[in-house]
């Protein structure tokens, strides 16, 4: 059998987080319901009963296209291709774009799914990291010389997973800038675009900005949709048609709902609504996580997130911190993300985008384990 690399926050969620009390593993708010999606009009219903759950369009339904085109200046239609969830797209996008022996800067720390598809597929792997120090703006000396002639593609997460950090107007330009220097595509995961903690406009695509950008989005994370399963890739038409082709051997495509409903959460009816509901989540919550992490001056420190609905702490405790999640598992039923995932010892992503008496309940079992630990250590 090929040695394949698991993706192992990936492992670690779809093992554990339908088994325990308290899960705080997810980085997009609390779920909506279906009700609660369709509340606006009482037509939806209608409409969605009528539907024949047939194929839908296999690269999206014209609708649901339409929609996610508006939120792209010079976007159509015909420059978005329909996912199974950003994971898809990404995954599509990359076996696309590259072939065994290509190289690839990578934004780090980040969502792990490019770090393994480049270890599966032979990748030649270089890495541009956001600094702590430096409140986890990117090192741009770092940009410069790890982008090289032979560098194919730039990948990047904006806002950041898992530090929350937005990208400046400088920074994106200066990424812009390196990819143009010697050709290289840019791959933007974009799914936090509209979890902003501390203002109400979105952060700005990088589609638009360059000629070789593929811009990929989700319902998964500021929408509180991840059971849709719906991403999308945007970008130049013909490499649109060449990912849309891998995605025929892929998945085919979403359900015929999926489609339909997503159409609906991004209509111009519909996602403003959405969005504030997302924002309130999150800024309610991180009320809730900022007053519990008073109280663990001398446990934590951290870089309050810019966006989306996690934090990523850095913890002053003698222990790992995959044993340390491991053991909250096991002993206080709360599932968390440990650093390791993320190359990154010490560290540890707290999801916070949840109704407010959970995540008071699941926090009060994390004491419980700190205190634990250091009687235990003292």
């Amino acid at each position: 059998m090929q040695k394949f690399q698991p993706f192992a926050k990936e492992r670690w969620m779809s093992k554990f987080e339908q088994d325990v009390e308290f899960n705080l593993t997810e980085s997009s708010v609390h779920p909506m319901s279906l009700s609660e999606l369709l509340s606006d009009d009482p037509d939806y219903i209608n409409h969605l009963l009528a539907t024949d759950l047939n194929y839908p369009h296999v690269n999206g339904i014209p609708e649901l296209r339409e929609n996610i085109a508006v939120l792209y200046d010079g976007a159509t239609a015909d420059n978005v291709l329909v996912t199974v969830g950003a994971i898809e797209a990404n995954y599509n996008a990359i076996r696309t774009l590259l072939a065994a022996g290509d190289e690839i800067v990578m934004m780090l720390p980040n969502y792990m799914q490019i770090w393994g598809i480049a270890k599966n597929n032979n990748f030649r792997l270089r890495t541009l990291h956001l600094l702590e120090e430096n409140g986890w703006a990117p090192d741009l000396d770092e940009l410069q010389e790890k982008v090289t002639k032979n560098t194919k593609l730039i990948a990047v997460c904006n806002p950041n997973n898992p530090t929350g950090y937005i990208l400046t107007e400088n920074e994106m330009d200066a990424i812009v800038n390196a990819a143009e220097r010697v050709g290289a595509w840019i791959l933007a995961d974009e799914v936090y675009n509209g979890t902003e903690r501390l203002i109400n406009d979105q952060t700005p695509s990088f589609y638009g900005r360059y000629d070789k950008v593929l811009a990929v989005g989700s319902m998964s994370k500021a929408y509180g949709l991840p059971g849709l399963r719906i991403g999308w890739v945007l970008g130049p038409i013909d490499t649109i048609d060449n990912i849309w082709a891998r995605h025929e051997y892929t998945t085919i495509s979403a359900t015929m709902l999926s489609n339909k409903l997503a159409a609906i959460a991004l209509s111009p009816k519909v996602r403003p609504r959405i969005i504030k509901r997302t924002r309130k989540f999150i800024r309610n919550g991180y009320l809730v996580l900022q007053s519990w992490m008073d109280n663990h001056k001398n446990t934590f420190s951290f870089i309050p997130p810019q966006a989306a609905a996690i934090l990523f702490l850095r913890y002053h405790l003698d222990i790992n911190s995959t044993e340390f999640a491991e053991r909250l598992r096991k002993e206080k039923n709360v599932l968390i993300i440990p650093g390791d995932f993320f190359g990154m010892d010490k560290f540890l992503r707290i999801g916070f985008g949840l109704p407010q008496d959970y995540l008071t309940q699941a926090l009060s079992r994390i004491h419980e384990l700190i205190m634990e630990l250091k009687n235990s250590q003292s």
